[in-house]
């Protein structure tokens, strides 16, 4: 089943690169996207495989959340996808429909992947799948955001194969087979060379973070997701970050089998943060409402590692939780963003006003993922936060959660500021001059995320609290204590 997860997305991406038809082509790709969830689904259902240790591709409990979560995120944005581009009648999407479906094959891959070398290909792969759809603008704005973030995340994924090498000569160092297969090294964990290891672990958390996007290492993020169309930004923002993250949890239980999860999490308490911070601090009078969103995703990434470097039960099931909240809301938010700024022609807020009122599905739905985004109840992102605030209280932290309350506090006054100018106000255009008003097949696929986001605010549905459970057991697995 894992080989499927990953050649079923291949062939729909040679299907819409050899496709002539550009009207047509579009529809490949909720119709590959869907089957590639229907898979998902049936491994949710079977019961996690024995893992061997000659296994390169295993479905693990880990694995699940994130299948799930990147599954369901891209078949929206794919049913999105046909409607957006018949919009857009004048640009070719032979290249935007063909990267769309590879990036999903090297998504899955990732989360799959029991090496660490051929996960560390996998991440690579999905910047080389992401770039060409940055540039489907085609103007110089897209070409310098398409070339920053490829030498910035390609500085990164460097330093991501130098951890790797190192956590294999930990092994070697200390006379142990080298090897880059990730149960042994979990069980072998104990007796590797722990400044090797300790080395590997920083240089791993740095490359991967880069492609998360973490602060310091996020300024790919404002210029790429400014100039993506909104499809691509949620992708990158849900999904392209969330393997990135995996990579990092992978690197985390290794250093932690070995004894050395407080040093790991040291790090990742202060880049989560740094990251929270940096966030903040660049919202304040922002602008540019899709750079908004960019700054918003450095937040949420740094949410992600806090959850983790708090640790514990509560603080592991916090992240995981939240990397699902988090794609949905970023659908929610990348989508309608993309809305209103094809409507308005401009994505600045001096220029769009009372989006609510021109463009009412789209303003709502946009209003109402900024109150999910800044952690507002009822929305799932409030319950994987304030989770993140118990855990910290919890583990007696309490410098760390005042921190975290301060970050979010700015962070939603800096956010509400543009958000509500954009949605709110007299209307820059009236309702019957918009070019591009809402329509079905551009309102329903987030209208599907809007949903999921409430329900996970309002009830978690038990098959996923398994999963989520069975996932934090699994990180916890041979964790020396």
């Amino acid at each position: 089943m894992a080989v499927y997860l990953v050649a079923l997305p291949l062939v729909a991406a040679a299907m819409a690169l050899l496709a002539p038809s550009n009207r047509w082509r579009p529809w490949l790709l909720p119709l590959g996207s869907g089957a590639h969830l229907y898979l998902v689904v049936e491994v949710l259902r079977a019961p996690t495989p024995e893992t061997g240790a000659n296994e390169w591709l295993v479905i693990d409990p880990l694995g699940k959340v994130f299948l799930l979560s990147l599954g369901v995120l891209h078949f929206l944005c794919m049913l999105y996808a046909p409607g957006y581009l018949a919009l857009r009648p004048e640009r070719s999407n032979r290249v935007l429909c063909t990267c769309m479906m590879f990036s999903l094959s090297m998504m899955s891959l990732v989360v799959l992947s029991h090496h660490l070398g051929l996960m560390w290909v996998a991440v690579e792969a999905t910047t080389l799948a992401s770039a060409p759809s940055l540039y489907f603008n085609h103007n110089p704005r897209s070409l310098q955001a398409t070339w920053k973030y490829l030498l910035i995340c390609s500085v990164g994924i460097a330093l991501a194969l130098l951890g790797s090498l190192f956590l294999a000569y930990s092994a070697l160092h200390a006379d142990l087979r080298t090897t880059l297969l990730f149960e042994d090294l979990v069980g072998e964990a104990s007796q590797l060379s722990v400044p090797w290891l300790r080395a590997a672990f920083v240089l791993l958390f740095v490359g991967y973070g880069t492609k998360m996007g973490l602060a310091p290492m996020h300024t790919w993020k404002p210029d790429a997701y400014g100039e993506a169309p909104g499809l691509v930004g949620a992708l990158l923002a849900g999904g392209v970050t969330s393997c990135s993250f995996f990579a990092i949890l992978r690197a985390y239980h290794i250093t932690a089998a070995a004894g050395e999860g407080e040093f790991a999490q040291r790090i990742m308490v202060f880049m989560g943060l740094l990251s929270m911070a940096t966030a903040a601090a660049f919202m304040i009078r922002q602008g540019d409402f899709k750079r908004l969103l960019a700054y918003s995703s450095v937040e949420h990434m740094g949410i992600l590692v806090l959850g983790v470097g708090i640790g514990g039960k509560t603080g592991i099931l916090a992240s995981l939780l939240h990397v699902i909240n988090n794609a949905m809301t970023k659908g929610v938010l990348f989508l309608s963003a993309g809305n209103i700024h094809r409507a308005y022609g401009s994505r600045l807020a001096r220029d769009v006003h009372g989006a609510i009122r021109s463009l009412p599905l789209s303003g709502s739905l946009f209003l109402a993922g900024f109150l999910a985004g800044c952690g507002s109840p009822p929305f799932g992102p409030f319950v994987s936060e304030f989770s993140v605030l118990v855990a910290a209280l919890e583990s007696g932290r309490y410098m760390v959660a005042a921190l975290f309350l301060l970050a979010m506090l700015v962070v939603f006054i800096g956010m509400g500021l543009t958000v509500l100018a954009v949605v709110f106000g007299k209307p820059t255009h009236p309702s019957s001059e918009v070019p591009f008003p809402d329509g079905i097949s551009t309102g329903a696929p987030i209208v599907g995320f809007m949903a999921i986001v409430l329900m996970m605010g309002i009830y978690i549905p038990q098959p996923l609290v398994a999963l989520l459970d069975d996932a934090v057991a699994f990180l916890q697995l041979g964790v020396s204590s």
